[in-house]
């Protein structure tokens, strides 16, 4: 098999909230035996690991040119958007949860922007596959972006989201059933790494604190899930 390369976001790149060995503050640092680096050991060939904190698919369009010789020596491309895409600026919405607030990009224009990624792959002779979304941990998120606003902020975002935190759930599994449609519409594989989690009665053990990034046991899984996808690699 020739070389695979990952694109996507901080979960791709393998982002996870740790705690400091002196301070025991939690912080963001980048996990040795994230997904990547184990599919590249199971699967016997090199990942090129292109993944960014806080990667969209915008953004990816616009860094696509530097990984273009990468691509075109590549086999297969794995991607995993959508994380990024269809968060909000919620310090906006805190200030002022009247108004209209929209995510940092809309379902359609990521709709688009994921079929020109894969469009571009393909262009350059690589197999594109999408990863779909991991879950998210509803209330664990809302306590990462809220914990240094007042509680009128906090309390603002809340209204916005009608009092009820499964609101955001709802608006992260729309990107998801959008990228399956997507993937659907492109006859492009998909690997599911969200039912994988969903089926765990424990899945929330599989998340970091900030309730959106999978931790160790979690890219285990997704690692475990990609890995087992035979009729992909075979």
């Amino acid at each position: 098999m020739k070389q695979i390369i990952a694109l996507g976001d901080s979960i791709v790149r393998g982002i996870v909230l740790d705690k400091s060995q002196n301070n025991l503050k939690y912080r963001y640092t980048q996990l040795d035996e994230n997904f990547v680096a184990i599919c590249s050991a199971q699967l016997g060939c090199v990942i090129k690991n292109f993944g960014m904190f806080g990667n969209t698919t915008l953004r990816a369009l616009h860094n696509l040119d530097r990984h273009k010789s990468a691509i075109e020596s590549s086999e297969y491309v794995i991607m995993e958007f959508g994380g990024n895409d269809c968060d909000h600026h919620w310090s906006e919405i805190a200030d002022n949860p009247s108004a209209e607030h929209h995510p940092f990009i809309s379902i359609p224009q990521y709709s688009e922007q994921l079929h020109e990624l894969i469009a571009s792959v393909q262009s350059l002779g690589a197999k594109p596959i999408l990863l779909s979304l991991p879950p998210i941990i509803a209330d664990k998120y809302f306590d990462t972006f809220t914990k240094d606003m007042s509680r009128e902020q906090r309390d603002n975002v809340l209204l916005w989201l009608n009092g009820c935190l499964e609101n955001i759930t709802q608006w992260h599994d729309m990107y998801n059933l959008a990228l399956f449609k997507l993937a659907s519409d492109a006859g492009v594989e998909v690997i599911d790494i969200t039912t994988p989690f969903l089926v765990k009665r424990d899945y929330r053990t599989l998340f970091c604190n900030d309730g959106i990034h999978p931790n160790a046991l979690g890219h285990k899984l997704i690692a475990e899930t990609i890995c087992n996808s035979t009729n992909i690699w075979n």
